[in-house]
Formats: C-alpha cells, structure tokens, sequence
C-alpha cells in the first residue's frame, strides 16, 4: 500500500463511537477510523455514512476498521482495500463489550431497515 502524505498514525481515535452519531443521537452499524486525523465515523451501511463524508469533506483518503478482529484499511481514491497497513495510535478499535450496532440504547428494533 502507498501511504497518503497526511496519514498520521500517532494520532489516537477521536473516541469509541461515531463522533456525529453520538453528537446527534444517533446509532450506526460499524466503525471506521481516519488513519490521517484518528476520525470515528460509521459505515457505509449505517444510515448516517459518517466515515465517507469525512472523507469526502476532508481530502482523508484512508480509513482503516475500528472492529474488533479487522485490521483492514480502505482507501477511497481508487476503492481499494488492504488486508493490512501501518500500524496506529492504540486503541485498534471499539471497546469488545460495545454491542453491533450501537451504542447500546440507541438501536431501534427495526435497525435492518433503516441500512443501507
């Protein structure tokens, strides 16, 4: 994998959720990490798309899984994936009691309806 320029990968996460989600009160399915400024945002199956606008509105082209489990990063340039990359600022993802999706409590019942 090239490295972006502006990959940082001291920067920690910018917490253990979705930072406009949890702002917001919203839920979402899975997170993703920015590997240039340590973003949280949700994926592109929770409803809100929170990693992709950041990428989108940033110029941050690397996002890496923020799952337990998953070290995989994505790059949205050109679409392509990465079983693996340059190591980053701890944690490596969500705290393993957080539930899928999440946060606990904000998940309706009707969750697989609202996906994309």
């Amino acid at each position: 994998m090239t490295e972006p320029d502006d990959l940082d990968p001291t920067v920690p996460p910018s917490g253990t959720g979705c930072v406009e989600c949890l702002a917001a009160g919203g839920w979402w399915v899975h997170l993703r990490r920015c590997a240039s400024c340590g973003h949280i945002g949700c994926c592109d199956t929770s409803p809100s798309q929170h990693a992709t606008a950041h990428a989108t509105g940033s110029g941050h082209d690397l996002i890496r899984s923020f799952e337990p489990g998953e070290a995989w990063f994505f790059r949205y340039g050109d679409e392509a994936f990465f079983d693996s990359g340059p190591d980053l600022a701890p944690p490596e993802h969500h705290p393993v009691d957080q539930p899928v999706p999440g946060p606990a409590g904000r998940v309706p019942a009707d969750w697989r309806d609202h996906v994309h």
